[in-house]
């Protein structure tokens, strides 16, 4: 292997300070007059003594943080039978008729709550395994 097609090295050295006026990080070092961020390390999280944002919020207790689950938005079974019987029901459908705000990211889960009266297909929504069990139970199927 020869000198010229060598690997080029990138790494830049770490600038030394403190070393003499001529090398222009002399004296003062970069770090400009008097005062505590001249004298010392300051943290990142120091507010000159007032209290600190992570000491100012409330704590996040419990475990798995109910409030940030990923949860689907729910639909009692018994508001199905505000449909014909036959139909198909669909996340658009029930955003439609206005049974689900179709705000939640994560779908809509049909719960069994209540009774079903009539026959159903179901496509691109979760069931409950009870609702799941009415539905089909009435001739319905889900998909």
């Amino acid at each position: 292997m020869e000198l010229h097609s060598l690997p080029k090295i990138v790494k830049k050295r770490a600038k030394r300070v403190g070393r003499g006026i001529g090398s222009g990080r002399g004296k003062t070092s970069g770090r400009g007059m008097k005062g505590q961020k001249a004298r010392s390390k300051v943290k990142i999280s120091f507010e000159g003594g007032q209290l600190k944002l992570t000491k100012r919020l409330p704590f996040v207790r419990g475990r798995g943080f109910k409030g940030r689950q990923r949860r689907p938005e729910t639909l009692p079974i018994y508001k199905l039978n505000l449909f014909r019987a036959g139909s198909k029901i669909t996340p658009e459908v029930l955003k439609e008729k206005g049974l689900v705000s179709g705000k939640s990211s994560f779908g809509i889960k049909i719960l069994s709550v209540g009774r079903l009266e009539k026959k159903f297909s179901v496509r691109g929504v979760y069931v409950s395994r009870g609702a799941r069990e009415q539905i089909e139970k009435l001739g319905g199927n889900v998909g």
